[in-house]
């Protein structure tokens, strides 16, 4: 098969479709509509900061209209998604749970062998999992012998709940303040869920279908990144086979010369864009990925938070907004919730000329993502654009 030649707008355009982004409520709205957006994507990532609403109900929030965070929570309790890892924590369909399985069977093969005392101590947490039902690691005893040297120096029960956690003994829900509570696999799986472990192949080609249907083009590095905690997976070897028997395609980009890109054939290639505002996280699907964004949208991203202070452009915890296709700004934003106030430290616009009409879609978005954190009112303290800041100050009086 032919490479498929697309414009830079065709193929932004696949990638936002891609990514639930073409329009609101591409997925419908309620409750069954989080499910089919996490079906669709495969895996939406979770992260525990909180500066604003966490990552995951975040990139849901921005797709489905009065999306509650609580929808979530029942979900996992329906027994049709629950949380692990790909290549990060996040939350999975439940019918893909045997493609979990290899994952687990990586991280138990490739753990460094364990003292005695470490096998001994596994064994009692599972035990009393299994004896007294979900625990929490506060139901443990405070079995650490030195005091802590950081934020991952974890007490010797929390290390072995997290080893039965990773390799499948335990599996993970979590309580409205977010904390994990540890449970056995037979209390959140469904009876009739495929437990049979796939094949090296298998799991290969799984995460390729899965990789591309979320992302629309990629390249192989973002199908190996899915499964980079599978050692010596197969996915180099397999795309190669995907192509050959046309069950994958070959895409080039006009003006990116890059390293070959890829598509599932039958992958929607006539998008139109509802032009809309999306205010996104910065662990959203669309994202992740920085060469992407500089590739396909020419824009330049990089979260901060893990910068040191002195070296940030724009903010601690900035989120991109997207308008149509282009990425327009990038807001650092935090959630006072005392006050029920988002405060924006900065409102960074790029160098994109905005009419009114656009104005008031990023105005629409901001008015969403203000009640989304459960704020009232919003306190824009700069930005690089004042006519921008006056008209978006002037929407909210």
């Amino acid at each position: 098969m032919e490479p498929l030649l697309l414009s830079g707008s065709q193929a932004r355009k696949i990638i936002l479709y891609a990514a639930g982004l073409a329009g609101k409520a591409q997925f419908g709205t309620g409750i069954e509509a989080v499910y089919m957006l996490i079906d669709h994507l495969g895996f939406v990532q979770l992260d525990t900061n909180y500066v604003v609403e966490r990552a995951h109900h975040q990139v849901i929030a921005a797709r489905i209209p009065n999306y509650e965070p609580g929808w979530l929570a029942e979900l996992i309790e329906d027994g049709r998604i629950f949380e692990y890892f790909t290549s990060d924590a996040g939350y999975l369909p439940m019918h893909d749970f045997r493609f979990s399985l290899p994952v687990k069977e990586s991280f138990l093969v490739t753990r460094k062998p364990l003292a005695p005392a470490e096998t001994r101590l596994m064994q009692q947490v599972l035990d009393r999992v299994e004896r007294e039902g979900p625990l929490m690691v506060g139901d443990f005893e405070n079995d650490r012998q030195e005091a802590s040297s950081g934020w991952w120096d974890w007490r010797p029960a929390k290390v072995a709940l997290e080893r039965l956690y990773l390799e499948g003994k335990l599996m993970i829900t979590r309580t409205k303040a977010f904390h994990k509570v540890y449970d056995l696999p037979l209390n959140l799986i469904p009876t009739d869920t495929d437990l049979t472990l796939p094949t090296a192949e298998e799991y290969a080609r799984f995460v390729i279908r899965r990789t591309l249907g979320a992302l629309g083009i990629a390249y192989a590095k973002e199908m190996a990144w899915r499964a980079r905690f599978v050692k010596g997976n197969l996915i180099k070897q397999e795309l190669a086979r995907m192509l050959a028997e046309g069950e994958v395609r070959t895409v080039l980009v006009e003006g990116l010369k890059s390293a070959p890109l890829y598509m599932l054939p039958h992958q929607p290639i006539a998008i139109e864009l509802s032009g809309e505002a999306f205010i996104l996280s910065p662990f959203d699907i669309l994202n992740v990925f920085r060469h992407r964004l500089r590739d396909f949208f020419s824009f330049d991203y990089q979260i901060e938070c893990f910068v040191p202070a002195a070296k940030r452009k724009y903010g601690y915890f900035c989120l991109p907004v997207l308008l149509g296709d282009t990425f327009v700004a990038r807001m650092d934003a935090k959630a006072d919730r005392k006050q029920k106030l988002l405060v924006v430290h900065n409102l960074h616009f790029e160098a994109v000329e905005l009419n009114e009409a656009m104005l008031e879609k990023i105005i629409t978005a901001l008015k969403a993502f203000v009640q989304f954190n459960q704020c009232r009112d919003i306190d824009l303290k700069k930005s690089n654009h004042p006519v921008y800041l006056e008209a978006i100050t002037r929407a909210f009086r």
